[in-house]
């Protein structure tokens, strides 16, 4: 399900002429009994409101006096989102003779042609108000109070996204809510400037347009409804045009080797995930994202993450997690992945979200022998962001979920075709270049007889690889280096880099300069450590005519150029 919740504007919308008939109220309690969360957004008063209508039972929140308050009609409670306007500003425009004047908890409100005298007492007393027009009404609340922001108060209170509502409207004061809510509909009865602006109009008028709604919100989930205002921009298309993608889609996978861009991308789409308020968790097994700044960091190398604190995370719509897995073995990681995926996915059953759930090294935690059973993965899967080297290196059933292919690095056609023979997909016309600039991606979207390339919009901030799980970490033994020897007798494994300057420090010359001239240090540093440009250096070392005591130095020096060691780390004198 992807809309949990429909809110809903009163007068023009699902009142006419102030009231609501028995055919809108029996569809708004169908609306509840599919189990979806309902709110009147209004611009009344909660007191003048109870006048007119009886089922405020029907509401799981009422957002009154256009978004100065919110009422619970479980417990009767009103909260106040704003303060009220000074006593002396209404006293004044009675005396300039505005009236009828209405004061709520925090909105005063009168009608046209007040506004220039409203406007001309705000002015002279220096207050910080804005007036709001609505059909004729003149409402005045503090600056930056509007339906908008008390429907994301509401919201907030029930764990619940805008991206997971429907929003219907019909006047000027509904524009700001109806564009924070994922679909915007106008009733056909609706201002012509609401009507450009929404997403649906429905064929018939004020709450016979409502049930409508409805109806076809229970019917399908608005499945047949497409939308593009709240896609996340990939970047710009070769050619022309802009590339994004949409939770709702399906699942994205982002293929390339070390150092061809795969972190840069995604750390750009995570960042407009955030600015745009989509939920998502990075499943981490390497603790690259813990220094987002737009995503709370769980687990570390020391502690794993348990699953419930992760869960509790995520019961804040505006909040995101970065789940480092450091801490927990490898060979215990794909378990508590399916562990943690089945009880996101029951989150997401409940609320919608989180709207996105990344995995980084995907091939670590769902390798192609892994199984999962329907109760870990159904049988779609939205929303969904997979980060790997090759395609075929995953779980085959996790692949069909994929919608959206992005291959960077090298070879991008070859990442494509792997991933169509892996799917058992037809081969495109795959656009052939030999390796791709960072920031740039070949795009193929399942069921498309071509691909694109995309220049993909950098993030605005870098983010800060961790170094501490190579300096100090257990890399594991398929990362780990080994030294041993030209006669292979020798089997010292290195799991970070503290311990490789240890025991280059201790081993014999014969067995360091075996090592080097088989350039295996810059190599471990290109493909394990995943550091290019450490490498890149190393290299220059290996290759140099220099002894094997200097070598040693230099490496030494190059590595802790780059990274911060541990304070007992060995000393840099090479005996």
């Amino acid at each position: 399900m992807r809309y949990f919740a429909l809110a809903t504007d009163y007068d023009g919308t699902i009142a006419h002429n102030g009231r609501v008939d028995d055919d809108t109220i029996a569809a708004l309690k169908k609306l509840r009994e599919s189990g979806r969360k309902l709110l009147l957004v209004t611009g009344r008063e909660i007191e003048d409101l109870a006048t007119t209508f009886s089922h405020f039972e029907l509401f799981d929140r009422i957002v009154a006096e256009n978004g100065a308050i919110i009422y619970d009609p479980s417990t009767k409670e009103t909260r106040d989102l704003a303060a009220p306007p000074p006593p002396e500003f209404v006293a004044e425009l009675k005396a300039r003779g505005v009236g009828p004047i209405s004061v709520g908890h925090v909105i005063v409100a009168t009608w046209e042609p007040h506004q220039e005298t409203v406007l001309g007492v705000i002015r002279d007393h220096g207050l910080e108000l804005q007036v709001i027009f609505n059909k004729g009404a003149v409402m005045i609340l503090p600056s930056g109070v509007n339906k908008a922001t008390g429907l994301a108060a509401a919201l907030t209170e029930l764990g619940l996204s805008a991206h997971n509502v429907v929003g219907a409207g019909d006047a000027e004061n509904d524009h700001a809510f109806l564009a924070a809510c994922e679909c915007a509909v106008a009733v056909s009865n609706a201002l012509p400037p609401v009507q450009e602006r929404a997403d649906i109009v429905t064929a018939k008028d004020h709450g016979a347009g409502v049930s409508e709604l409805i109806g076809r919100i229970i019917d399908n989930d608005l499945a047949d409804v497409r939308l593009t205002r709240h896609r996340t921009r990939i970047g710009d298309r070769e050619g022309g045009g802009d590339e994004g993608v949409d939770a709702s889609d399906g699942s994205v996978m982002v293929c390339g080797t070390s150092g061809s861009g795969k972190s840069t991308l995604t750390t750009g789409l995570l960042e407009r995930l955030a600015a745009s308020g989509h939920q998502f968790v990075v499943i981490d097994p390497e603790g690259d994202y813990s220094t987002l700044d737009f995503a709370v960091a769980l687990g570390s190398p020391e502690r794993a993450p348990l699953a419930d604190e992760v869960l509790d995370l995520l019961r804040d719509p505006a909040r995101n997690a970065a789940v480092n897995l450091l801490g927990i073995a490898l060979d215990h990681r794909p378990a508590y992945f399916a562990e943690l995926l089945s009880r996101l996915l029951e989150l997401r059953t409940r609320t919608g979200r989180p709207h996105w759930i990344v995995v980084d090294e995907a091939h670590h935690l769902i390798p192609t022998n892994w199984e999962p059973t329907g109760h870990t993965l159904p049988d779609f899967v939205p929303g969904a962001l997979f980060i790997t080297v090759h395609p075929g290196s995953l779980s085959p059933p996790v692949l069909r979920f994929v919608n959206t292919l992005l291959a960077v690095g090298g070879e991008p056609a070859k990442t494509v075709r792997e991933f169509c023979t892996a799917s058992g997909d037809p081969v495109p016309d795959v656009i052939e270049v030999d390796k791709l600039p960072s920031g740039d991606a070949v795009l193929w979207r399942r069921g498309a007889n071509e691909t694109v390339v995309v220049h993909s919009e950098r993030p605005k901030t870098e983010r800060k690889r961790h170094l501490r799980k190579y300096s100090e970490g257990n890399l594991g033994a398929d990362r780990s280096f080994y030294f041993r020897g030209p006669a292979g007798k020798l089997n010292l494994k290195a799991h970070n880099l503290v311990t490789f300057l240890q025991l280059a420090n201790g081993v014999d010359d014969d067995t360091w300069e075996f090592h080097r001239g088989n350039n295996e240090y810059s190599q471990w540093l290109r493909s394990k450590v995943k550091d290019p440009a450490l490498a890149d250096e190393v290299a220059t070392i290996e290759t140099g005519d220099t002894s094997a005591k200097d070598s040693r130095a230099e490496i030494r020096a190059a590595i802790e150029r780059k990274y911060t060691l541990p304070t007992d780390a060995p000393s840099g004198k090479v005996d």
